[in-house]
């Protein structure tokens, strides 16, 4: 159905499969932890019952793999302190994740997470589908640090499932992508 109404409820995106909308939900929520200081109890229970599949001030959430949602939010909470030092050493030496900004670093955590527990997922797979949550928040180069770090850490962590990195290409994709922050 188009119309008017349709219209002004945003710009079209593009449909996702109930776990790309699994992972868009839980980047959110991480992020609104991040900077809310909300609890991981309290943010899950938010999104599971008012958001995920909802309507939300005139925009429509896409329904999500629910359990999808709550294993990558609870798991980025349980692996932070492992999941961190493997971010940071896939970031270009003076680019400490620290500098990153909450949203970018919600997406990172959260992939990083799946390509550490999530073996049943393909990290090619793992790695576009934060692509396109990137995407949805940004238009710039960090899409392509998402890629570059997540790549980096899909071969650190499942090199066996990947080619071989090819470190002069790899290096100056991610300078690229951060010199554009």
């Amino acid at each position: 159905m188009t119309g008017e109404a349709d219209q002004n409820k945003g710009p079209e995106i593009r449909p996702a499969n109930k776990r790309g909308a699994a992972r868009l939900g839980a980047v959110q929520a991480l992020y609104q932890m991040d900077v809310g200081g909300s609890s991981v109890t309290d943010v899950v229970n938010e999104f599971t019952a008012f958001r995920l599949g909802k309507e939300v001030d005139g925009y429509q959430y896409r329904d999500a793999d629910e359990q999808w949602f709550k294993d990558i939010v609870r798991g980025v909470v349980a692996e932070q302190l492992r999941l961190d030092p493997f971010i940071h050493t896939a970031l270009v030496e003076d680019w400490p994740l620290k500098r990153i900004d909450s949203l970018l670093r919600a997406i990172l955590r959260a992939g990083s997470y799946e390509l550490l527990r999530r073996r049943d997922v393909p990290p090619k797979v793992i790695i576009s589908e934060y692509i396109d949550v990137a995407k949805a928040f940004y238009a710039e180069d960090e899409p392509r640090l998402v890629n570059g770090v997540l790549d980096r850490l899909a071969h650190q962590l499942r090199s066996a499932e990947l080619e071989p990195l090819e470190p002069a290409a790899d290096a100056e994709e991610g300078q690229d992508a951060q010199d554009g922050q």
